[in-house]
């Protein structure tokens, strides 16, 4: 088994990473943007793929990469697990809806409650303790989910026409428009920035470049908050005006 997966501030990555070390497969986990990842899928029956669901539904630049790459996922057995602040509905349902109009055998789903990575709102953050607290809780949920998965119990979240329901009525009735296309709300302040070039290092999407020593942006960006929790002088927003807390789960390992 292989894992691939979409990571902003590293929830994701952590909870693959976590799953697969329950089977024995460490450092056997692949982010979407790596140049080997698709030859690993192809090389692989065996796959979890994980992401964080962004208004119950999947990142852009992941619906992209499994649209683009359609001719891979035939006959793959995957098990998908969605990271998320709160509650998603069927987030791991619409990646399965997808993958299986490619030939894919949905095995299974988990929905694991993280911290909140969304930097610049105020809404679902938690103080250290209670972050911290729901780390352990989805490391005991992984385990759980594994321990099922090899009695042949697979974890069946996100899947089926309740969880569909919910996360349709829940979110994406009202913001699919927000994960339709790429955002260009991405905010730069050039009076915080200092040009040090983490932001465009960051970047999955290559949205941010230097210009005149100071970062810009672009109309390419896929909400995954990787600049504006690790920008050191707060100078990055996107869905509120000042930066409330930089998110990063190794804060609470």
């Amino acid at each position: 088994m292989i894992g691939v997966y979409f990571s902003g501030t590293g929830n994701t990555k952590f909870c693959v990473d976590k799953f697969l070390a329950e089977y024995g497969d460490v450092e056997n986990s692949f982010s979407i943007e790596e140049t080997e990842t698709l030859e690993k899928i192809k090389n692989n029956y065996e796959i979890v793929i994980g992401y964080p669901v962004q208004y119950s539904n999947i990142p852009k630049i992941l619906r992209d990469f499994v649209i683009t790459n359609k001719h891979i996922w035939k006959g793959k057995k995957i098990f998908i697990i969605a990271t998320m602040g709160l509650f998603s509905g069927d987030g791991a349902g619409i990646l399965a809806r997808l993958l299986k109009k490619y030939g894919a055998l949905i095995v299974g789903g988990l929905h694991l409650k993280m911290p909140d990575s969304i930097g610049d709102v105020r809404v679902l953050k938690r103080n250290y303790e209670k972050n911290k607290e729901l780390v352990v809780k989805a490391q005991k949920k992984i385990h759980s989910a594994v321990s099922s998965i090899i009695n042949e119990q697979s974890p069946q979240e996100g899947l089926g026409l309740w969880y569909h329901l919910a996360g349709l009525l829940g979110q994406r009735l009202y913001f699919s428009h927000k994960t339709k296309n790429y955002s260009g709300r991405l905010t730069i302040n050039p009076q915080n920035c200092i040009g040090c070039g983490i932001c465009q290092e960051l970047c999955p999407m290559g949205n941010i470049s230097l210009k005149n020593g100071l970062a810009a942006s672009s109309n390419t960006c896929t909400m995954c908050y990787r600049c504006i929790s690790k920008c050191p002088n707060q100078a990055i927003t996107l869905l509120g005006k000042r930066v409330i807390e930089q998110n990063d789960v190794n804060r609470y390992l």
